[in-house]
């Protein structure tokens, strides 16, 4: 019922910045305003991390390892949440997927997940 798809991935130099969108679009359970939304990161052999969150509320938590760097926000007026990503660095590299839930246990795959746009961080 909800479909969510990311944009503004691509390739950049260590130092550069980028900004991920991800537009929800469908029926909604609840508005979307009422979901949490996050932004995983996944590497070739490396466990999936949970990089960002911001909830229905507006509360934002970040992993250790971006904190200070990345930045989340979302327009629910146009239903999307975004990931500006600053001082991107090689681990960085990985497919960011959004995800939309109604609940806050970020370790499940619940709710609703894009396909996710791959970032590629290399000089």
């Amino acid at each position: 019922q909800v479909q969510l798809v990311e944009s503004g991935g691509g390739l950049v130099q260590p130092g550069g910045s980028l900004r991920l969108s991800c537009a929800a679009s469908g029926s909604f359970f609840r508005g979307y305003y009422m979901y949490n939304m996050g932004w995983y990161r996944q590497a070739p052999e490396k466990q999936r991390e949970l990089v960002a969150v911001i909830t229905r509320g507006g509360n934002m938590n970040y992993a250790d390892s971006v904190k200070g760097r990345f930045t989340v926000s979302r327009d629910n007026a146009k239903n999307t949440v975004y990931l500006q990503m600053n001082s991107l660095q090689p681990e960085d590299t990985a497919v960011y997927v959004c995800n939309a839930r109604l609940d806050t246990n970020w370790s499940a795959r619940s709710g609703s997940w894009g396909q996710g746009t791959q970032v590629t961080v290399s000089s």
